[in-house]
């Protein structure tokens, strides 16, 4: 589904965290990846993050699943939009749709929102922290841009949406399926559907928080301190005023703080386990029964592919040599040779033939992954 006629480029120079832009026909061919009952069925899910949004009354009502089957026959005569979450978890369709926006690295991939709603269907203007790419997928809808936000910018009293209280548009455009409109972070932005059968495709980006990232990078390091690393003096001199916290003690006390926070290789480790956990971990794939490296040189004899759980996590990072640290679904591996390059591979591609002949430590790795719900065999090829 590699996009036309776009230079990635120039994309990433002139507009990624700069500026919106439209891209019209973005496929040769574009097909819609769900049927609008497919995602209402979704939605009915227990364990699937849904929500619907209706205008009612000049205010804003909110509602979170599972949806009731009957209350989309209720939904009544005021625009609502159903909202459903990771939807590419769930459809290989819809999951195809990232792989033409891959220029961005994959630990910064969130997930596949899909919207369905009626004539005159939203949300809302808001702004995201994060980039998004906009795909509509069915029907039209029509998209205002207005200016950068930021923690200042007023808001709607309201308890679960985020909505601007004071909405200025400055660039406007109905996008037809198939067409794409990318919204940088804190840009404003309201999009409202125009006609029925309405469905855009949100494919939105990590951004974490510098809060968000100390918060549980320190709550993983707490427990492996020690009480008894504390702060000392043993060079203490009398100081005029006892009340002074002096500068060498302010500098020692930040100085224990820092030495820990810099430890790269911890933060490597670490950091590759958060991002990678798994956000809907309730699509397991993992067999009833633990497999050996046996049982795989079988199935890759057999010429089974190797598929990623779609609802999985993957990402390396290098470390001396060939080695390399994989993280699947919150878990380290560490790799070198084959087993490395086998890594690398399943990182970039979502479906991979893995030789018969693999080493062992390849096997090994392939068996943990399977076991772990993270990689299946594609018996139905």
């Amino acid at each position: 589904m590699k996009l036309r006629n776009f230079d990635v480029a120039a994309f990433l120079r002139d507009f990624w965290q700069q500026k919106p832009l439209l891209i019209r026909s973005a496929w040769e061919d574009w097909s819609n990846p769900v049927e609008p009952d497919e995602l209402a069925g979704l939605a009915c899910e227990p364990l699937v993050e849904s929500r619907i949004i209706t205008h009612r009354d000049h205010a804003w009502e909110l509602e979170h699943g599972p949806v009731p089957e009957t209350r989309f026959a209720k939904a009544g005569r005021d625009p609502w939009t159903l909202l459903v979450q990771s939807v590419d978890h769930h459809f290989a369709s819809v999951s195809a749709l990232l792989d033409p926006f891959r220029f961005v690295p994959n630990w910064r991939i969130d997930d596949v929102m899909v919207s369905y709603a009626v004539d005159g269907g939203g949300v809302g203007a808001h702004f995201d922290h994060y980039d998004v790419f906009l795909v509509q997928g069915l029907g039209r809808r029509r998209w205002e841009i207005g200016a950068l936000c930021d923690d200042d910018t007023p808001l709607l009293p309201h308890d679960g949406l985020r909505l601007l209280a004071d909405f200025r548009a400055t660039e406007e455009w109905i996008l037809e399926p198939g067409d794409i409109l990318y919204v940088p972070p804190r840009f404003a932005h309201r999009g409202t559907a125009v006609g029925d059968d309405c469905m855009t495709y949100s494919i939105g980006f990590r951004a974490p928080s510098r809060a968000e990232l100390i918060e549980a990078w320190a709550d993983d390091m707490v427990p492996d301190l020690s009480d008894s690393d504390r702060y000392g003096d043993p060079d203490l001199l009398e100081q005029a005023n006892p009340g002074e916290i002096e500068p060498d003690a302010i500098a020692r006390l930040q100085g224990m703080i820092a030495e820990t926070l810099h430890d790269r290789d911890r933060f490597v480790r670490w950091f590759g386990q958060y991002n990678t956990a798994p956000k809907n971990p309730e699509i397991d794939w993992r067999p009833e029964h633990p497999v050996e490296a046996d049982d795989i040189a079988r199935q890759l004899a057999a010429g089974a592919p190797l598929l990623r759980n779609p609802a999985s996590r993957f990402a390396f990072v290098r470390e001396t040599g060939s080695s390399i640290m994989l993280f699947a679904d919150g878990d380290a591996y560490m790799c070198t040779g084959a087993a490395a390059q086998f890594a690398q591979a399943i990182c970039g591609e979502p479906r991979i033939v893995a030789a018969p002949d693999s080493p062992d430590d390849t096997l090994e790795l392939i068996a943990a992954l399977y076991n772990a719900g993270s990689l299946a065999f594609d018996v139905e090829d």
